[in-house]
Formats: C-alpha cells, structure tokens, sequence
C-alpha cells in the first residue's frame, strides 16, 4: 500500500469509528434525555455548560447552537468558577456537566458548589458509576466504544459523540419551544437569512412575465399551458385592472382529470377556486415564513391593498434557492 493509500484509509477509518460512535448514541437515548428537555424547558432560568480541555471546547459550541435557537445558555470555565464566576449561578439555571471520564479533578468542586445553589445538574458523561453521574439529577450516556485515536487516548470519538447529543438537545428544545424561523431572525440579524427575512415581500417577489396568470373568460386549455409554460404549480387568474380573482393548481388539474371532468370547451371561472391565499407586499418575509408555516403552504399570491396582483413570493425565493416545486394556494 502506497503512502497516499495509507493516509487515505487512516481518514476513513477515522470518520468510520465516530460515525459509528454516534450510531450506537440512538438507542440510548431514553426517557434521561426527555427529562432534560422537559427541565430546560419548564426553566425560568438559563443553562449553564462547563467543561474542561476538550470537553470545554465543545460545551462552547453547545451554548452557541443553543442560544441561537432560543435558549438562553452560558459557558463557565470550572477553574474561574472556582474564583469567582459560580456568582453566575442561581438556583433558576441548569447546569450541564461535561467529562467523559466523569472524574475530571477540576470539574468536582464546581458540582460541590452548585449542589449547594440548589441548581440541577445534567451530566454528559461516559461514566455512569462516575463520581459526576452520582452527583447529577440526571445522566446523559455519551459513552462510546473507543476513540479514533490509534492509543485510545485523544478525545475524538468522545468529543463528536458528545456535539452530537448538544446538538440532538438543541434541536429538540427548538422543537418543544416552537421556535421559528421569524425567532431564528431575532437571534440572527446580521446572518444572511436575517437579512432576507427583513425584507418585504415587494422586494423578494416574482414579477411581470415571470408571474404565470390568464385572464378571465380564458379557456382551461390555454391555463394549463400557462402552468406548464411557467412551471411554478399554479397559475393566477386576473380580471379588470389585474385584479386577483382566482387560481387553478396543478393538483386540481389532476384530481379533475382522475375523476373524468373534461375541458372541453370549459371557460377558466368554471373551474379555478375563488379568493386564493394572499400577503400583501408589504409585509415583512419574517411575517411571510410565519404565516406559510401556520397555513402548510409554500407560495403567495401577492397583491397591493386594492388587491391587484403584483406577484408571488414562494418559500426558496425567500431562502435564496431558487427553483421551483409544485404547490397548492388553493
């Protein structure tokens, strides 16, 4: 095997062991992790991560996932802990533990001290008859078979599976929480998704030619060819003074043809459905997002306040993807 080989293989057996590091963490987690969401949540106070070397390391990251999705979390270096920084703590907060071993020398006084604040302690921890997962209320098992480390000693394996179930907490407190992405914009003004989602509509929408619409009095025919010309899912049907009277959808047209409806000779009023879903462009694409996740929809007719259609905005165009999928106004 050549050097290149060599290295090559390394790599992937590096990634192969902490994938599957973090494979074996899905059937342990249990009715520890519902408990610390249900306590995270139901907490008038912030989470509070300490952690040394390597495990310090990713605590920090799971403050920065955590506080960007609506939890208010804070790091604390165990040693500065010891020196003045435990005056953080009240007995509102939760503090999260980190050690694999669960005997991390400096981590123990600042359990000691935190048991006498009254907070509750959630261990994140490979050991647990460890003295951490003894002193905690409840024991996250991060433990993982072995390192990626050919001498099993470099925190590797551990430290990913470790991200991994921050990250799984993050993400299921998101979810008990109901954060959204009009929350996800407070907490990130000056990310590019904020700045989109300050935007108005009337800035993101989809204009002129590209709009696919028929007037009234058009027949059935030559509205499907405007869906497939355009090929957004829909087209808008406008009357005097391009006012927004209706829309037909790709998913009419099919359920229409699967029940045998023929349009022969059928005028576009017969078939469209009246009064489609609208935003005015106006609003901001914050309030847009919110009410496309209320509503389980994914597009907009837009239109002003004499409810002439000035374009549609649709949920990539608001995310910067671009492209286009089939949808339902209707």
């Amino acid at each position: 095997m050549t050097k290149k080989q060599n290295i090559i293989k390394r790599a992937k057996d590096v990634l192969k062991i902490e994938a599957q590091s973090i494979l074996r963490l899905v059937d342990r987690v249990d009715s520890n992790f519902s408990q610390a969401v249900n306590l995270i949540c139901k907490s008038k106070g912030r989470v509070i991560i300490t952690g040394i070397g390597k495990s310090g390391l990713i605590g920090r990251k799971i403050v920065a996932t955590l506080t960007s999705t609506g939890t208010p979390a804070l790091f604390m270096h165990p040693v500065e802990g010891l020196h003045g920084d435990l005056g953080i703590v009240t007995k509102e907060d939760i503090l999260i533990a980190i050690s694999n071993s669960g005997e991390t020398r400096e981590l123990m006084p600042v359990i000691t001290s935190v048991r006498h604040i009254g907070a509750p302690i959630i261990a994140f921890t490979g050991g647990l008859s460890s003295t951490l997962a003894r002193a905690s209320d409840i024991v996250i098992d991060v433990s993982v078979e072995k390192e990626a480390c050919p001498f099993n000693l470099v925190p590797t394996s551990s430290s990913t599976a470790t991200l991994a179930i921050g990250d799984a907490l993050a993400i299921a407190l998101l979810a008990e929480k109901q954060f959204n992405e009009k929350d996800f914009y407070k907490f990130h003004p000056g990310g590019n998704l904020g700045s989109r989602l300050r935007e108005k509509v009337g800035e993101a929408m989809i204009v002129g030619k590209k709009i696919p619409k028929v007037p009234t009095g058009s027949s059935v025919k030559k509205a499907i060819e405007e869906i497939n010309r355009k090929n957004v899912g829909f087209v808008l049907i406008t009357g005097k003074k391009n006012k927004l009277l209706g829309i037909l959808t790709d998913g009419d047209v099919r359920r229409m043809i699967s029940k045998g409806i023929s349009f022969e000779g059928k005028s576009i009023d017969d078939v469209m459905t009246p009064d489609p879903k609208t935003i005015d462009e106006k609003m901001s694409l914050a309030q847009a997002m919110e009410m496309m996740q209320k509503r389980e929809i994914t597009s907009f007719a837009v239109v002003n306040e004499k409810h002439e259609l000035k374009g549609y905005v649709h949920l990539h165009d608001i995310l910067g993807r671009g492209g286009s999928v089939s949808i339902s106004l209707a």
